[in-house]
């Protein structure tokens, strides 16, 4: 006899957050099997403004929750730069797509490129082309290789389902990231 609880499945939206390209990815997790739904860029080289790279991000990344109903979405956290414009920018993109997310009570986690390269990999250092590869493997397709974002996506998103998993078997009910620190900080909030 199965166990039920095993054979639940879930959808999990991987995002590789960018202000040029975007990289996007599904997965759903049934049991231990990982099937990819959909992964892709976002090229937003060619718009000359923010506002337009901002607008182009807010309907596509509107048109994916609308369309799969994700469960859960990780994306990749910030980390150090040495330009403070392009982190700026980066952090906005971030805050838009958390307000989607939001906005359609979707919980999301956030993860350190490290994190996600050691989870997918084994090696916390390794290339862009190591990832892609590690997640042909677990997903047992192959991708685009030309698509780098989008398989870091898809990489995030695996990492969320591991790390999901092995958190939620050892603190049930623990939560993380920003979604965490608004209700457990309500005043700190304006």
């Amino acid at each position: 006899m199965q166990n039920t609880s095993s054979n639940s499945e879930k959808i999990i939206l991987g995002i590789d957050p960018g202000t040029n390209v975007l990289g996007y990815g599904l997965i759903k997790v049934k049991g231990s099997d990982i099937t990819i739904l959909q992964y892709g860029v976002l090229r937003l080289e060619k718009y000359s403004t923010q506002g337009l790279k901002f607008l182009k991000i807010y309907e596509r990344v509107k048109g994916i929750l609308e369309e799969f109903m994700p469960d859960e979405m990780a994306m990749e956290s910030p980390f150090f730069g040495k330009n403070i414009q392009s982190m700026l920018k980066l952090g906005r993109v971030q805050g838009l797509l958390m307000g989607l997310a939001y906005s359609k009570e979707i919980p999301i986690a956030e993860y350190e490129p490290k994190k996600v390269k050691q989870s997918v990999t084994g090696n916390g250092n390794a290339a862009k082309e190591q990832v892609a590869k590690m997640v042909e493997v677990i997903a047992g397709i192959q991708l685009d290789a030309k698509l780098l974002d989008a398989t870091d996506a898809l990489g995030i998103a695996i990492c969320h389902h591991f790390h999901a998993n092995s958190i939620t078997a050892t603190n049930k009910g623990t939560k993380k990231g920003w979604g965490a620190f608004v209700s457990e900080n309500p005043g700190r909030i304006k």
